[in-house]
């Protein structure tokens, strides 16, 4: 089954990782990236993604999006893991290629619009792109086939703050308004990603399995590792982002729990989320609101491991 996707993307070690896999798999429509600020400034975002399709030698729109939170003021961009440059600061070419003259939500309603049922948005940043994209058309929910986000921390705890993971950290209000819309939505955060460690043999298999991409994600994971490392004392990364394309295409290698999301959007607590099991009642509907959705709380890492290679590599 082919998946049509716009993929919402600030790039981002991971989320190259994660884009080389969506202009790779057969099984994967890439109808489009649109930027949005987290990883890197929206400007560096937008010239990622355009790079990062022009060198695979694919013509995939790219539309800039969110440069800032929709309420909170905007934390500086987290060089110390990505890099200034997103990808590990190492040298980059220039592009050649543009991003398309709409902003990212207008793209996200037109392409939804054109086929409704059909397009499955896949967000691994904040989510101001599918907040606002929500606010010009509130029909959305209907006519989107299925929204995967990489995001949120059930148990596991935070990664920005004891209990916050960054993408929902940075513009929580935006998350609040996503994660509660009334359209099927999986949340793949690092309740299954931290499960999941791309290690420097796997990643070695990668790079010479990309000839045309294999560089840069080579060198940029070179910088992500020694992050992890310092971090966690893991060697290896995590590929936060790839995960939730490892979802779309092999759902069976995670656990997924049905029930009502929330954000946290002040506070100690801001970015918070907060999952209420269908299988409980609880006092009141105050952590009810919307529809249920299916949220990953454990992986099969080396099962997604071996899935991310063999997509990277299978053309090698």
């Amino acid at each position: 089954m082919t998946h049509a996707i716009i993929f919402d993307t600030d790039p981002g070690v991971d989320d190259a990782q994660a884009i080389a896999i969506a202009l790779a798999h057969p099984d994967i429509e890439l109808l489009g990236m649109t930027t949005t600020f987290g990883n890197v400034t929206i400007d560096v975002a937008t010239h990622n993604a355009l790079l990062l399709a022009e060198l695979a030698e694919q013509q995939i729109p790219v539309a800039q999006g969110a440069a800032d939170p929709m309420v909170k003021t905007k934390n500086p961009p987290p060089g110390h893991i990505h890099g200034d440059n997103g990808l590990g600061n190492i040298a980059l070419p220039e592009t050649t290629t543009h991003a398309v003259s709409q902003s990212a939500p207008q793209f996200i309603v037109e392409q939804v619009n054109a086929r409704p049922g059909e397009v499955t948005l896949v967000a691994v940043g904040p989510l101001g792109n599918l907040a606002a994209a929500l606010q010009l058309d509130p029909s959305l929910p209907r006519k989107v086939k299925q929204v995967v986000v990489m995001g949120g921390s059930i148990r596991e705890g935070g990664n920005v703050t004891p209990v916050a993971e960054a993408n929902m950290f940075n513009d929580p209000h935006a998350a609040a308004r996503v994660l509660q819309a009334d359209w099927p939505l999986a949340l793949v955060g690092l309740d299954a990603t931290h499960r999941c460690v791309l290690d420097p043999a796997s990643m070695e298999k990668i790079v010479a399995g990309q000839p045309r991409l294999g560089r840069i994600l080579g060198e940029s994971y070179a910088f992500y590792r020694r992050f992890y490392q310092q971090a966690q004392g893991i060697d290896g990364c995590c590929p936060h982002d790839s995960c939730a394309l490892a979802w779309l295409l092999q759902p069976e290698l995670f656990t997924i729990q049905e029930g009502y999301l929330s954000v946290i959007t002040d506070g100690l607590a801001e970015g918070q989320t907060l999952l209420a099991p269908l299988s409980r009642e609880f006092v009141d509907s105050r952590w009810s609101i919307g529809a249920a959705k299916q949220v990953c709380m454990d992986a099969n890492g080396p099962a997604v491991i071996e899935w991310i290679v063999d997509t990277l590599t299978r053309n090698g």
